[in-house]
């Protein structure tokens, strides 16, 4: 009976943790931000609040009809600066966050999907500024997210990203090794950078 209560009490434990866990990922515990409020500028171009993670408030588009993405999420930001500031247009204007990264492409080659170069996590080339970092789905996103590297040092690398989730910063640093001539960026869900030439 002991080991049979210990199973029951082992899962109520794992669902209230995971349920607290996504309960704070998708209520914004920021007092006095709305979303669709500006929280953060890279060249110009704003990062928005956008609450919850889910949270959808309707499509951006250009005046020219070009797709940047649901309003407020991490796709839309990166597309936006990648319009507005590179002049860039993607083939593929949809797709989740980690759909930016194909798998299929090597180190170094073209992503035909985004007009851009594709570079996996390790790389013989160095993270640089401008460059969509990608990270891979999880338990809690099954969508992925993207960022844009926003400053690049011999250790580390700085992003900024809108909709990394209610409670987290609009700019963060990860750190970035140099190992056998090849970089790294220190998180376990990235899975590449892309890079307009």
């Amino acid at each position: 009976m002991k080991l049979k209560s210990l199973k029951y009490l082992s899962i109520a434990i794992i669902l209230v943790v995971t349920t607290g866990f996504w309960s704070f990922n998708k209520i914004g515990f920021k007092p006095g931000l709305k979303v669709g409020q500006k929280i953060d500028s890279l060249n110009g171009v704003y990062v928005y609040y956008n609450g919850s993670v889910g949270n959808v408030v309707g499509r951006n588009t250009t005046a020219d009809g070009y797709n940047l993405g649901l309003k407020y999420q991490c796709v839309e930001f990166v597309k936006r600066y990648y319009y507005q500031k590179l002049k860039h247009k993607m083939p593929d204007s949809y797709g989740h966050a980690k759909d930016f990264y194909d798998r299929a492409v090597a180190d170094g080659g073209m992503n035909k999907k985004r007009n851009l170069i594709q570079f996996t996590n390790t790389s013989k080339s160095k993270p640089q500024v401008n460059d969509l970092l990608i990270f891979d789905g999880n338990l809690f996103n099954q969508y992925g997210h993207v960022a844009i590297i926003s400053k690049v040092t011999a250790s580390q690398i700085q992003i900024v990203q809108q909709n990394p989730g209610p409670n987290a910063k609009s700019r963060i640093s990860l750190d970035l090794n140099y190992k056998h001539g090849k970089w790294t960026i220190k998180h376990d869900e990235i899975l590449g950078w892309l890079r307009k030439v």
